[in-house]
């Protein structure tokens, strides 16, 4: 529980039960989750009081928010510690075929160049395919 409350008290969110209950079921993971895989996954917490705690996390830059694949939206733990700048950016892998989404660590970042007086606030990688084992 201590790494969550360290990285809860890096992005400015105040420490809950209910706030740790979450971060830690989202760290367990190893994919980013829905609303409805974290709902299941934490049944003694309302669908509302999950949705409150994404609301907070996602004000601190405290998820990553992954819109796309089967069109809903996805969240998994920031893992960067300073609440303005995300030093956590990384590829996301949507499987077609099983539907889940994959982090790709490792992965170099393409590089965008905007127009002159555009400003990057926040970019989404998200690649479709299938997964290694739906290949199988």
């Amino acid at each position: 529980m201590q790494r969550y409350e360290k990285l809860m008290e890096a992005h400015g969110v105040k420490s809950t039960a209910n706030r740790l209950l979450i971060a830690r079921a989202m760290g367990a993971a190893s994919r980013p989750l829905t609303m409805k895989e974290l709902e299941d996954a934490i049944v003694t917490l309302d669908k509302s009081s999950i949705f409150r705690t994404l609301t907070v996390f996602r004000e601190h830059n405290m998820v990553h928010v992954i819109e796309g694949g089967e069109g809903g939206v996805r969240y998994e733990l920031c893992q960067s510690h300073h609440p303005d700048i995300d030093d956590d950016e990384h590829i996301h892998f949507y499987c077609e075929r099983c539907h889940r989404t994959f982090c790709l660590y490792g992965q170099q970042l393409p590089n965008v160049v905007l127009p002159p007086h555009f400003t990057l606030t926040s970019a989404s990688f998200l690649v479709h395919g299938i997964c290694e084992e739906c290949n199988s």
